[in-house]
This record gives C-alpha cells, sequence and structure tokens, in this order.
C-alpha cells in the first residue's frame, strides 16, 4: 500500500470537531489524523464505491454475501493495537506518503481463543521532502476458535 494525501487546514478542523474537539490551536493538527489516510486509498475495504456491494463497517453490516466477516467466528481476525512514534509533529501544508510493510509474528495460547496468532504491518509517513514524519505499529490477532461470551 502507498498513499499520499494532505494536512490541510479544513480536513484538521473537521477531523478535530469529529473527535468532538474544538478548534484547538490554529494550525494544531491532531496526532491522530493519519487515520485519514484510508479515505485516500481506492482499496481500503470499508470505502463505498458506486456500484458495488458495500462491506460496511460494523459487525453485520455486509450488504455482500461473497465477503465473509473477517471479525466473525472461528480464525477471526481482529485489530489488537495501534503504536505510534512521532519523528516530529504534523503540519499543515504537509503532503504524506504513507508505505507499509510486514513486521513481525508470533503465536501465544490465549484462555479463550485457543491459539493466537499476531502479526505485524509498519507504516511510515514521510513528507514532501522524504523526511519520516511518524511511524505507525499495527498489531492484528487471529483467533483459532471463535470467542463467546462467557466462553
Amino acid at each position: 500500500m502507498t498513499v499520499r494525501f494532505p494536512v490541510e487546514a479544513g480536513h484538521v478542523m473537521m477531523f478535530a470537531r469529529a473527535l468532538g474537539a474544538d478548534d484547538g490551536e490554529p494550525g494544531a493538527v491532531p496526532p491522530t489524523f493519519t487515520e485519514v489516510k484510508n479515505h485516500y486509498d481506492p482499496d481500503w475495504p470499508f470505502r463505498p464505491r458506486r456500484g458495488h456491494l458495500w462491506f460496511g463497517s460494523a459487525a453485520d453490516a455486509t450488504g455482500d454475501p461473497s465477503r465473509p466477516n473477517p471479525t466473525a467466528g472461528a480464525g477471526a481476525r481482529v485489530h489488537a493495537e495501534t503504536h505510534y512514534t512521532y519523528h516530529r509533529p504534523l503540519r499543515l501544508g504537509d503532503v504524506l506518503t504513507v508505505s507499509s510493510g510486514n513486521g513481525g509474528a508470533w503465536t501465544k495460547v490465549g484462555r479463550r481463543g485457543g491459539q493466537l496468532e499476531f502479526t505485524e504491518r509498519i507504516l511510515e509517513y514521510r513528507d514532501q521532502e522524504g523526511e519520516l514524519v511518524i511511524t505507525e505499529r499495527l498489531v492484528g490477532v487471529r483467533t483459532e476458535r471463535p470467542i463467546g461470551s462467557g466462553a
């Protein structure tokens, strides 16, 4: 995945308001603003596409019967953690390019889900000068069996 997106004042204002924050300090960019990258990624699976059934974003929101829900049942894949390393603050006017690669992988035995397979995805955000601005580490986990309430 390689995605490019601008850090624009209007988008930052809307993002901050969606989080319930006021407009804050002029020019300040919320540290989690990088999540807007998904809206610039044409392959993001939760992005609606005209003329296509939409997977949606909730547990049972799928309108596409050919796509199983990845967060249901045995072998479910769920997001476990996100870690950010900020090499400098985001700035209005930055144009960030995001590239991703694989990180580590490991297993553990869980109390309810059986064997747990963890994988990392590393995203690097570079500015228009190629300077590394943020490193994001995403951790996902796949369960061996369904995790039910009270199981």
